[in-house]
């Protein structure tokens, strides 16, 4: 504890002995910076709005994350906390003009020993949206018998600003993440988790940043086995294939190619440096929100090319579990398409093809043709889900040595689709997250069962890649991820590069 005086501590001491009941502390936990009240219910325990930094707000905007401030009495951790800043979407993403937002759960199951494996998860939601406490993690907790730690990050222009001659510039989300890692270090095990066996795992911008810490220095000694759902962290984007208009793009850019932008932004916001961008409102910084969706390689906590790190094995050496779902990008063609009333011609297919592949479109369009899809839009799908998704993950699977799955379990069908679904991106982790309430499904067990057993033990029941598991409510299967989804020829075309 940081007390500046002795008379601080004992105050702070009798506050808490007169405020914690005798005759029930199971929902009272003590942490390093003053003492909660949880949730308690029979087989579980929860914490939230935990604060695991100081709030990122004035001077400390677009600073590294700094210790949070003590607190006297009983924190309330019955409530989630503040959503990061955010804007809210057409999808259902609840908007929020909070910077005051650094907070983490914790969901700890009843009964068993102590020292339980501890399971940090990392939202997706590219970089600009959505919360810890989005995530149920009930289920995961108690079936599992695992510490489940779900955590908030700085998100868009908060989170990842690149701007000339600001330390930690594109880096801050990371740095808030591992600051939460670090809290983990430090305090889990007064909830009955074991600091020394903490597996990090996130989905799409989550498992993006997994991959940015296999990486980073600074995460060294932060976690011992990581898992990567549906993780785009290597290779490079061809143009319009992850956002209708949006140009080609590598998954990592250095910082110093990005500063520019930043200093773009600002002037557009009416300011010539970062002592103007501190003073500006949230609902100001809002409306740039979007201009940084990833972070950039080149800054302290991440000061090399994630996927060149990952191809020469310059990474932290822990056990990896990592797949994808077999349709990622059928949510695209659904979301900006399909169901936009626009869904995509056979001449427009054509134009897409060519706009990201150049002089390999003949080839692609060889490869992908009509005939095989129900709609041009399926085609789309197909093309880009194999080429930003699935041979780059199996590419990364194999030089991880990792084990592998794909989850694979069909949606059900949407009203207004030209193609059936399949398992699109995120589709998966309903099945990982269930309602507390809801039936117990085979297919959320099973998930359930396999990410809990690589917490406790660091493998799966299957072999490491090449070998790929097929997430279904059927038969468990094995697929060969590289041949269903064309990777020889992405290869021979020269487009799944590092």
């Amino acid at each position: 504890m940081r007390w500046r005086t002795r008379l601080t501590v004992v105050a702070a001491v009798l506050a808490t002995m007169v405020v914690i009941p005798a005759a029930s502390t199971a929902n009272v936990v003590r942490v390093e910076n003053g003492v909660l009240r949880g949730v308690e219910a029979a087989d579980y325990r929860l914490f939230q709005a935990i604060p695991y930094a100081a709030a990122p707000v004035g001077e400390l905007r677009w600073r590294s994350p700094q210790p949070p401030g003590d607190w006297s009495g009983v924190r309330d951790a019955t409530r989630p906390g503040a959503r990061c800043a955010q804007l809210a979407s057409q999808q259902g993403n609840q908007g929020s003009t909070a910077e005051d937002c650094l907070f983490l759960n914790v969901t700890v199951p009843r009964g068993g020993t102590s020292g339980k494996p501890v399971f940090v998860w990392l939202h997706g939601g590219g970089f600009t949206e959505e919360a810890g406490s989005d995530y149920d993690a009930r289920r995961l907790a108690v079936s599992g018998d695992v510490v489940v730690v779900t955590v908030n990050y700085r998100l868009g222009i908060f989170g990842l600003l690149a701007y000339p001659g600001l330390a930690g510039s594109g880096g801050f989300a990371l740095a808030d993440q591992q600051a939460a890692l670090r809290w983990v270090r430090r305090n889990i095990a007064r909830f009955g988790g074991d600091p020394g066996n903490v597996t990090l795992a996130g989905e799409s911008a989550g498992g993006k940043s997994v991959c940015g810490h296999l990486s980073s220095p600074t995460a060294a000694g932060l976690f011992e086995r990581v898992i990567l759902m549906s993780a785009p962290c290597t290779g490079t984007v061809p143009a319009g294939a992850m956002f209708p208009g949006l140009p080609s793009f590598p998954q990592w850019m250095p910082t110093a190619e990005r500063e520019p932008d930043g200093k773009r932004v600002a002037n557009e916001l009416g300011c010539v440096d970062i002592t103007c961008l501190r003073r500006l409102s949230t609902r100001e910084l809002l409306t740039k929100h979007h201009e940084f969706i990833s972070p950039t390689f080149g800054n302290a906590v991440l000061p090399r090319d994630p996927a060149a790190s990952i191809a020469t094995g310059q990474v932290h050496k822990v056990p990896v579990l990592s797949g994808i779902t077999k349709d990622e990008m059928s949510y695209t063609a659904t979301v900006f398409y399909d169901l936009a009333g626009k869904p995509i011609t056979s001449a427009q297919y054509e134009s897409l093809v060519g706009t990201a592949f150049g002089d390999t479109k003949t080839l692609v369009a060889q490869r992908y043709p009509l005939t095989r899809f129900a709609s041009p839009s399926q085609a789309w799908a197909a093309i880009t889900t194999d080429v930003v998704f699935a041979c780059p993950t199996a590419r990364r699977n194999r030089d991880l040595g990792a084990w592998s799955y794909e989850f694979a379990e069909p949606s059900p069908p949407v009203p207004g689709l030209t193609f059936p679904p399949g398992a699109p991106h995120a589709s998966d982790l309903p099945y990982l997250f269930p309602g507390y309430e809801q039936p117990r499904n085979t297919l959320s067990q099973r998930m359930i069962e396999y990410w809990a057993r690589f917490a406790h033990t660091g493998s799966v029941p299957w072999p490491r890649y090449p070998t790929t598991a097929s997430l279904t409510s059927g038969h468990p299967a094995r697929v060969d991820l590289a041949a269903t989804h064309q990777c020889e020829f992405w290869d021979t075309v020269g487009q799944v590069r590092r």
